[in-house]
């Protein structure tokens, strides 16, 4: 236990190694780390969580790679949690973005992780929130996640952020259409980048549209009560007047970033009077607490097989031959039955 203790008090310091060896073990799901992690929760929920999302080439990592100059202007401590795809085939990821970060390399108020997305379609690795807590525990004061980029299937990162910006680039055409009623759903913020390049107004006027368009008639009231979910996107507007910004941006010249950081706060005290920022803690517990059940749940399963692989191949088989169902085999799995 002593080792356990040691390892939160160093990362209760700020110390990166420490911090970088959990998270490691963290991804690697070891138990060690898990106790660590437990004794760290009660240390978090300091700090501000930004999600990043958008389209593939979007500039998400120009972006982010701007607003962490900004805010350590700002003497404020800063953690990104970096999301990158993983090869199907391989199982690796090109961990892309530290490269494109690479001038807060040697900043000690900078952490920039990069995580595998280890096949999740959401976006969100497993051990992402993980990861999330201990830059939180460590004292940072905003943790950036930057998603990996695959479109409308990004909204999970809503789940794990306080305020969420969905940045889109000129000359999408008909891509901005397919952005449609998901993304307006979760953006608290739009972020037009490369504003530099024709046809940046008229991608702006086009998600105003499309904002009006979505635009709720009819919603529940405030959440005044714990039952009660926060409202995101474009149904702010209509339950307490947060009209989601389209900001225009250069991020590659760093052109805009101060009005975005701004609206971040803007945002964020919104929520804080309206009592949204409460509703979305909450939201955020809900999903952390479903995902670890997820996770112990589907442990418990494999571990009932005893860690044999011939075991899982011979159930495989039996769903491949249509001899059984999975819905079917999965229940006789998780009661013990090791579907015999």
């Amino acid at each position: 236990m002593s080792g356990v203790h040691d390892r939160v008090q160093a990362v209760l310091r700020g110390e990166v190694r420490a911090a970088a060896r959990l998270m490691r073990d963290l991804d690697d799901a070891l138990p060690s780390a898990r106790e660590a992690l437990a004794a760290l929760h009660s240390h978090t929920g300091k700090a501000t969580i930004l999600g990043i999302t958008g389209n593939p080439g979007s500039g998400k990592s120009t972006l982010t790679d701007q607003l962490i100059a900004h805010y350590r202007g700002e003497g404020k401590q800063v953690g990104v949690v970096a999301i990158d795809p993983t090869s199907p085939f391989t199982g690796g990821a090109i961990l892309g973005d530290r490269v494109r970060m690479q001038r807060h390399a040697t900043d000690e108020g900078v952490f920039i992780r990069s995580l595998a997305t280890r096949g999740n379609l959401g976006g969100l690795s497993r051990s992402t929130m993980d990861v999330v807590r201990v830059m939180d525990a460590m004292g940072k004061d905003l943790v950036i996640i930057e998603t990996v980029g695959v479109g409308q299937d990004e909204i999970e990162v809503t789940r794990a952020a306080h305020t969420s910006i969905v940045v889109v680039v000129p000359g999408l055409g008909d891509d901005i259409q397919a952005i449609k009623a998901g993304i307006m759903e979760i953006a608290d913020l739009f972020v037009v980048n490369k504003a530099d390049r024709p046809g940046a107004d008229r991608s702006v006027q086009e998600i105003r549209h499309m904002l009006d368009l979505f635009r709720p008639s009819t919603l529940r009231g405030p959440a005044a009560s714990t039952e009660v979910a926060a409202p995101r996107g474009v149904a702010q507007s209509a339950l307490g007047g947060w009209e989601v910004p389209i900001l225009p941006t250069v991020a590659l010249q760093g052109e805009g970033v101060a009005a975005v950081a701004e609206a971040v706060e803007a945002h964020g005290a919104w929520m804080r009077e309206r009592g949204y920022w409460e509703a979305r803690v909450r939201e955020r517990a809900r999903f952390e607490l479903m995902e670890a059940l997820q996770d112990v749940l589907v442990r418990r399963a494999l571990q009932s097989l005893g860690g044999d692989r011939g075991r899982l191949d011979a159930l495989v088989a039996r769903v491949a031959t249509r001899e059984i169902d999975p819905y079917t085999l999965a229940e006789e799995v998780a009661r013990g039955g090791l579907g015999s």
